[in-house]
């Protein structure tokens, strides 16, 4: 029984299909095809891959349809790779549950980068829950949360509640896009709307922990979209 991780394309495109198939077969990827929705669903209810790429423009419903319908039911990893390249559709996707969304066309490197975070995180474990269980380090950059400390490079950063919680959350969810919607939910709670006070926050963030703020190394800006901590430097 063969132990490589099996992914579902979902993409009625032919070239495309085909294309993305013989980058994932080279990188020792099983894989298996759907060219619609309704068969999309099916396959992963029977087949259980282990991580779905997902087209928006399929023929018998839209994509966000399927995501919403798998995420009913299952916690697969789902990256979405679509030509919409709208601020609006990345967000309803990733508030819809996908893990990640990459837009056509892309570099064969980014998907694969892409594939391997999102796997890492579905492993068991990989989401410690618990404050006291998680130490990150992310280049230079250490977030010890048992103690609550963050340093970078040795030198300790100091960092309000605040702060600290939302570099903690983007760092649980590092190589991850998280939304506005997400982040302002999780850190003040779900009736609220702080999309400004996490825009200055993260300016006072990198400030802190970035060399240059305007370019930044460990958290980048899905421009629109959200925010997203870097698995490794």
């Amino acid at each position: 029984m063969s132990n490589r991780r099996l992914i579902l394309v979902v993409e009625d495109e032919d070239g495309i299909s085909n294309f993305i198939a013989a980058i994932l077969s080279s990188n020792d990827y099983q894989v298996v095809r759907a060219e619609s929705g309704k068969e999309a669903v099916t396959l992963v209810a029977s087949r259980s891959p282990d991580l779905v790429l997902l087209d928006l423009g399929l023929p018998d419903m839209d994509g966000l349809v399927v995501l919403r319908t798998i995420r009913s039911w299952s916690r697969v990893p789902v990256i979405v790779v679509s030509a919409r390249g709208h601020e609006r559709e990345k967000v309803e996707a990733l508030d819809l549950g996908a893990d990640d969304y990459v837009t056509k066309p892309f570099g064969t490197s980014e998907l694969l980068a892409r594939i391997r975070t999102a796997l890492r995180h579905s492993q068991p474990g990989a989401g410690l829950e618990q404050p006291g269980e998680m130490r990150l380090a992310i280049g230079e950059l250490l977030i010890d949360d048992e103690k609550r400390r963050v340093t970078l490079g040795g030198a300790e950063v100091h960092l309000t509640p605040i702060e600290y919680k939302i570099v903690l959350l983007l760092a649980r969810h590092a190589g991850k896009v998280l939304t506005h919607a997400y982040l302002c939910k999780e850190i003040w709670g779900p009736y609220t709307n702080e999309t400004q006070a996490l825009r200055v926050n993260m300016a006072n963030i990198r400030r802190k922990l970035e060399e240059n703020p305007a370019e930044p190394r460990y958290i980048v800006t899905e421009v629109g979209v959200g925010y997203r901590m870097v698995d490794s430097i």
